[in-house]
């Protein structure tokens, strides 16, 4: 069985709080907060544009998200500030284990897809810029879909677009919702819990697997499998 990982991107693979250096320019020692607010609202605008049936791509709930925390914070951008820092988002960081961990995975002959919110073309840009777009065979986007995770509808989508069943795909997050959105879709998904303070959504419907980074992940999905 050739076991295909779908590594979610943005919170996973890429640091999203490697803005906040961008933001100090402007924030100060808000900068952190501000990063903060700017990714959270950034998924609640994904979540209620899912539930709305009314979707814009990932960029523009970024771009939205943006200009609340600019509000909410009180620190004035001008549109040139927006410009920057939204280019700034698009050459984000990637963690510091993600190529070991990808290098390891791809070597177990494990099936490496990038699955994001994200469109195709920002995040091939985010994964070059990252020096790690070679580990993938693709990248599949929920704006071919027109929805977002967790709408189960995305996880369908990606076994299509890899040619994997349930049985073969893992779903490889850093973000609770996803990791729920995927088990309760069927697949199996690992958590990349990269604070000891992150705290698991108490839904009932756990990771398969709870990692605290990507290093080992190729050696414990393989445990995993073989356990199964």
């Amino acid at each position: 069985m050739n076991i295909t990982l779908a590594f979610d991107v943005y919170g996973t693979l890429i640091d999203t709080q490697g803005i906040t250096s961008s933001l100090e320019k402007y924030a100060g020692p808000q900068a952190a907060e501000f990063a903060r607010l700017w990714r959270e609202k950034q998924l609640e605008y994904s979540f209620r544009r899912g539930l709305m049936q009314n979707y814009v791509s990932f960029d523009i709930c970024t771009s939205h998200a943006l200009a609340f925390a600019s509000s909410a914070l009180k620190i004035p951008l001008q549109q040139s500030d927006k410009d920057s820092l939204m280019y700034q988002y698009k050459v984000l960081p990637a963690f510091a284990d993600v190529k070991n961990g990808l290098a390891k995975a791809k070597q177990a002959g494990f099936r490496l897809f990038a699955f994001s919110n994200g469109r195709a073309n920002d995040v091939e840009a985010l994964l070059n810029h990252a020096g790690i777009s070679d580990y993938f065979i693709d990248v599949v986007s929920v704006d071919e879909m027109k929805s977002y995770k967790p709408n189960p509808g995305v996880y369908s989508h990606f076994l299509r677009r890899s040619a994997a069943t349930c049985s073969e795909a893992w779903l490889v997050s850093g973000n609770p919702f996803d990791v729920i959105g995927a088990v309760s879709s069927g697949m199996r998904a690992a958590w990349v819990k990269r604070s000891p303070e992150t705290i698991f959504d108490p839904w009932g419907i756990a990771p398969t697997l709870t990692v605290n980074n990507l290093a080992g992940i190729a050696e414990q999905i393989s445990r995993a499998g073989t356990a199964a």
